[in-house]
């Protein structure tokens, strides 16, 4: 029997005191005005070891303190060292303030330099250190050896165990025997710290690799190994617990980063390890307890009072063992605990948050209390997100426990609303864990959370991240789309068909779509719920809603209800079929995985067999509404085509054929002109079976398409020639006569229609400024005239992969020959429309055609010199041209218009616009400096244009550094130019002046922290910065002051940063060639931005003191200035001061 564990007892906690650390507080989101430090909270933390856990009645339990990030102090002298017997600790922890993160106190003879600590004395191969590193013994077999040692020889045991805790935070520090015996452990920790090496920054924890990852495993495992070997004698022999917890607690407390790291690892080890011995103790009083009671009702003749004897001592042993433990872990949570969940180092915290986690989980019924939950519950605020995600996970088991429930009613209901808002969190892997934790709330408090709760998870089916929708879908599932086994049964269609059990849950999935209101973002919500809800691929259920008359007991679907379950249905076949997310949703490139694409493979096989026959059904219901037919219509893009052959459907393949071509007659809708176009696109291929009939129905199509265009424009004609004014019926019919024309032209070659010269016609009558025809027509005319350039192209380029033959040779050459020519004559006209056309809606066709049209026709194609005559290479007008498009149609200010999606449609539009003329820049067609006029709209326009401006940089960086640099130098001084005005002394306190400082900033960001890669780019940007900021030297308003660019060098300060040191000298020796450093002793206003210049250049330095002069800048003879600029526009190479790489 063991007297009581005074040892802990004798520790008096003080609760957490306020602590100033900057304007930081621990909580990113809270107000700490909210949280008082109430008596019930300092009850709770200075409750008696024999009362473990005591349950809090009322919510003053979860006020949090007014606390901020802990620090240890300087030095912690009372900290207690045990001795042999049971060792009462002399002295109390003093909790406080300190100084910076990862400090020591200044110590007399302490030798500077020395080593890593991965480098260092740990080099006793004996060592637990070592051996635990190395991995070359079994953990098991160390903690074996470990416990024979310390059975015969338990001072040296000890001591070496102390050692692998010094060790493995990374000091090289011994403790000897003489420390160990006489030293207290607050004096132990203090010769290490002086042993410490604290310019190194890394230790054991903290260093990357896989042998420091097994390392930091192994240092865990240790822990808890040991503490199991030892569960049944040692850790009660008042000794091995009493030291290894004074030292831990000590080391945990010191302003070492890497003691304070290492030491709260282990303790929370150490806790957890007791908590498992804290179970076994628990199961095995159980048992001693029910054979005690079974023993003492036996009746007296049959009762064993010997063994009636030995069970109470034994029960009474377990209860004081179980007390023994129950202390240590008191102790270690107010000593360790306490302090370090809100230590200043984000590692620590998410440290004691997992183990407090695990420690509820497992010994629930002690530490699944209010007066513990209140910790996970305040460190849901933490800054850090890591340690943000250790809390939820955390609750996450206790949540999903039936049994463990109930004991989270209050905590639930304190902290619902936070963990409802961090479903919105920044880091992507918290607002995961907080909606499947929500989903866990939803699971076993479904009446805590309110309807507005619930909302906020809902719209996190439409977020941009995969992971995070799809656990708002698995929310949805168990909140919405409940199977409801009552209206299931009985329910059917008007004909008899007994409706499928997922038809209530698509309903209401359309319901959930439409209220969303975010009508063309289906793909999205069905991207959410396809992989989670098998409803999302319930074919059958879908199409039987569209297509079966509602029974006595339904409501039928409404128009927009069928219009959404269409839209719905075409997302789930589109996702199934390609196993693509959405745009935005993973990767741009996801490579799918063997089970994926067998996945993918039966899912289509699936879809395919059910719409070949239904789909012509859909189609023939639904053929005057477009906005369904146009997602109807996509369908067969997705289907298993050789399935029309193996299983004989040649009869629903003519009716879908027959279909399209009287859809295609019947609708002038431009979005179901394309789907039918694209569908037919797809049927056509020539490696199908199903080909030749495909291709019979396109020609009759086209037929059909050009016959109706050549009888309008004919008409149209006629009319005109006979002085008529075409009604509106005609002006219809030649529109969207040209339009299908246009749009089927972009999917089909029609060459063979020869209707080139009738579109060029039109063309040419318009550019002429002939207004016969309506202006929407001629800008069909212009794209279907396009597209038969680029069949021509294609054709050629077939020929020439067929094989080469004499025959073939003559052939190419004349056609290269006919379409260059075509190609001139279309490029001409289109550049004259452009310069000169009085019709903007010709304009930004002719800025489009002429931008895709070089793209492919570039050099690239050159590539094939049978090909080479066909390339078309911009010229510095063409360049202008487009530029000068750009400048007036995309950067302008926005009118105020009330329609909110007229206003979207345009600024898509414009956004089409710079990024077509961005393509020329990033695919090399034009040079990197065209680029300039765009870049310096980068701050302006950010909102935007800033994502194509950014990636159109960073493209420009990829092409030639050096290059984009000066265009960015060029872009800046054209800015500078707009503000310096003839005559007007710019501000630099500015709007103007301040705005183009950010640009400068912005640019420099972009060039990244690697300074050797990008060198020549910056010392090239700044002496192009530096020669517009001297030229001209002249101040014709003030002959003695200073140059009127001179304030740009303050912009080019921007750049400084990005400079190497040995690159900072030569810049500046460059800079004092051009304009002298001397100041006059007024120091001006005007000369600030040279002396801010250069002294961010000699930042640093101490053998560059400026130069001096009698005059504020020296001048240099005329000629000598002509000489130099003459010499500079030739390059770097020609200047003997610049750096050449």
């Amino acid at each position: 029997m063991h007297e009581s564990y005074n040892a802990y007892q004798a520790y008096t906690p003080q609760p957490p005191t306020p602590m100033s650390h900057g304007s930081d507080t621990v909580y990113g989101g809270g107000d700490s005005s909210q949280f008082d430090t109430s008596s019930q909270l300092q009850q709770s933390y200075n409750q008696p070891s024999t009362s473990f856990a005591q349950p809090m009645q009322n919510f003053s339990t979860y006020e949090q303190p007014q606390h901020q990030f802990e620090q240890p102090q300087a030095a912690s002298p009372t900290i207690p060292k045990s001795t042999r017997g049971r060792g009462r600790p002399r002295g109390t922890y003093n909790r406080g303030g300190g100084v910076g993160r990862g400090t020591t106190t200044s110590t007399p003879g302490r030798k500077p330099g020395r080593r890593p600590a991965n480098e260092s004395g740990l080099d006793d191969e004996n060592s637990l250190y070592s051996i635990i590193k190395s991995g070359r013994l079994s953990l098991q077999q160390v903690v074996d050896d470990w416990i024979e040692r310390y059975k015969t020889e338990r001072g040296s045991a000890l001591l070496s165990l102390m050692q692998f805790f010094i060790n493995a935070s990374g000091c090289k520090g011994k403790i000897t025997e003489e420390m160990q015996e006489e030293m207290e452990h607050a004096k132990v920790i203090r010769k290490m710290t002086e042993e410490f090496d604290e310019e190194s920054g890394e230790y054991p924890l903290t260093m990357t690799g896989q042998q420091w990852k097994k390392f930091k495993a192994n240092f865990c495992e240790f822990v808890q190994l040991l503490v199991k070997q030892c569960q049944y004698s040692i850790i009660y022999d008042q000794y091995l617990m009493d030291n290894v917890i004074s030292l831990l607690t000590g080391l945990s407390d010191s302003q070492v980063r890497a003691f304070r790291h290492t030491a709260t690892l282990a303790a929370m080890k150490l806790m957890t390890a007791l908590v498992d011995v804290a179970l076994t103790v628990s199961v095995n009083l159980d048992n001693t307890q029910r054979q005690y009671e079974a023993e003492r009702q036996k009746g007296r003749d049959k009762r064993a009072s010997d063994r009636l004897e030995t069970l109470m001592t034994k029960r009474q042993e377990l209860e004081e063992n179980m007390d023994e433990i129950k202390n240590m872990l008191t102790y270690m949570f107010k000593s360790v605990f306490v302090h370090r969940y809100r230590d200043t180092l984000p590692e620590i915290r998410a440290i004691c948050m997992a183990e407090i986690g695990i420690w509820m989980k497992k010994f629930h019924n002690n530490f699944l209390d209010d007066s513990y939950l209140k910790y996970i519950g305040w460190t849901l605020h933490d800054k850090c997100g890591e340690v943000r995600l250790k809390c939820l996970q955390a609750l996450q088991p206790l949540y999903a426990s039936d049994e463990l429930k109930g004991k989270l009613e209050l905590f639930t209901s304190k902290f619902k609303d936070r963990i409802v808002a961090m479903t919105l969190d920044k880091e992507y892997d918290v607002a995961v864990q907080a909606v499947r934790l929500v989903i866990s709330i939803l699971k076993h408090h479904r009446d805590i959370l309110s309807d507005k709760d619930c909302e906020h998870v809902y719209e996190l089916v439409y977020s941009s991240h995969r992971a995070v929708a799809q656990a708002a879908g698995e929310f949805l599932n168990e909140r919405l789309f409940v199977p409801d086994e009552d209206t299931q049964t009985g329910q059917r269609t008007r004909r008899g068909k007994r409706r499928l059990p997922n038809t209530p849950l698509i309903r209401d999935l359309v319901q959930f779509f439409i209220e969303s209101e975010l009508h063309e973002h289906g793909a999205y919500l069905v991207d959410s719920l396809i992989e989670s809800n098998e409803m999302m691929k319930d074919w059958e259920c879908m199409t039987d809603l569209l297509l079966e008359e509602p029974g006595a007991e339904e409501e039928p679907l409404d128009d927009r209800q069928e219009t959404s379950l269409i839209e719905i249905m075409t997302c789930c076949i589109r996702q199934a079929a390609t196993g693509e997310p959405p745009v935005g949703r993973g990767p741009t490139r996801k490579i799918l995985s063997a089970k994926e694409i067998k996945q993918v493979n039966d899912d289509r096989a699936k879809l395919t067999e059910h719409f070949i026959p239904t789909l012509p059904l859909l189609l023939a219901k639904y053929s005057a509404d477009p906005d369904k037919i146009n997602n109807l219509m996509s369908i067969p893009q997705y289907f298993d085509l050789d399935v029309y052959v193996s299983s004989r459907q040649e009869k629903s393949l003519d009716s879908l054929l027959r279909i399209i071509q009287d859809l295609v007659e019947r609708h002038t809708d431009t979005e179901v002109l394309e789907s039918c176009a694209k569908t037919l696109e797809t049927l056509c291929c020539e490696n199908l079976a199903i080909y030749t009939r495909c291709d019979v129905a396109r020609s009759t199509l086209i037929d059909m398409i050009v016959n109706k265009f050549k009888e309008s424009l004919d008409e149209y004609n006629s009319l005109i020639e006979g002085d008529e004014e075409p009604d509106e019926d005609e002006t219809f019919s030649l529109v969207h006569s040209l339009k299908k024309v246009s749009i089927f032209y972009a999917c089909h070659n029609m060459g063979a229609w020869r209707i080139y010269e009738l579109l060029y016609e039109c063309i040419q009558k318009a550019k002429d400024g002939n207004k016969m025809y309506p202006d929407e027509a001629v800008k069909y005319c212009m794209s279907a005239a396009f597209f038969s350039i680029l069949w021509g192209l294609r054709q050629l380029e077939d020929m020439l992969e067929r094989g080469s033959t004499t025959a073939t040779n003559t052939t190419v050459a004349q056609e290269v020959e006919t379409l260059k020519s075509r190609n001139n004559q279309f490029m001409d006209t289109m550049k004259e429309m452009l310069l000169m056309s009085p019709v903007q809606l010709f304009k930004e066709e002719a800025y489009i055609t002429i931008c895709d049209f070089l793209i492919l026709f570039c050099s690239q194609l050159g590539s094939n010199p049978t090909l080479v005559p066909l390339v078309y290479e911009p010229d510095r007008s063409l360049q202008q041209m487009l530029n000068d498009f750009i400048q007036s149609y995309v950067f302008i200010d926005e009118e105020i218009d009330p329609d909110e999606h007229t206003k979207i449609e345009e600024l898509h539009k414009r956004r089409n616009f710079l990024a077509s003329f961005c393509k020329l820049v990033v695919y090399n067609v034009m040079p990197t400096q065209v680029a300039a006029d765009v870049f310096k709209h980068y701050v302006r326009y950010y909102n935007d244009y800033g994502d194509i401006i950014k990636s159109t940089l960073g493209k420009a960086r990829e092409i030639n550094k050096v290059n984009c640099a000066r265009t960015m130098a060029a872009s800046l001084t054209m800015l500078f130019r707009d503000i310096h005005r003839e005559g007007v002394r710019i501000n630099r306190q500015g709007e103007e002046f301040i705005s183009l400082k950010e640009l400068a900033k912005r640019f420099a960001l972009s060039f990244g922290l690697d300074a050797v890669r990008n060198r020549e780019a910056i010392t090239a940007l700044h002496r192009e910065g530096i020669l517009f900021a001297v030229n001209p030297l002249e101040n014709a308003m003030d002959p003695t002051g200073p140059p009127p660019n001179l304030p740009f060098l303050e912009i080019l300060t921007e750049f400084t940063n990005k400079l190497l040191k040995q690159d900072k000298r030569v810049v500046l020796n460059y800079l004092d060639r051009r304009i002298t450093a001397g100041m006059p002793s007024s120091r001006g206003e005007d000369w600030q931005p040279l002396l801010m210049y250069r002294n961010s250049l000699v930042h640093g330095e101490t053998d560059l003191p400026p130069q001096t002069s009698k005059r504020a800048y020296g001048r240099k003879r005329k000629d000598a200035v002509a000489a130099d600029d003459e010499g500079d526009d030739d390059g770097d190479e020609n200047d003997p001061d610049y750096p050449q790489y």
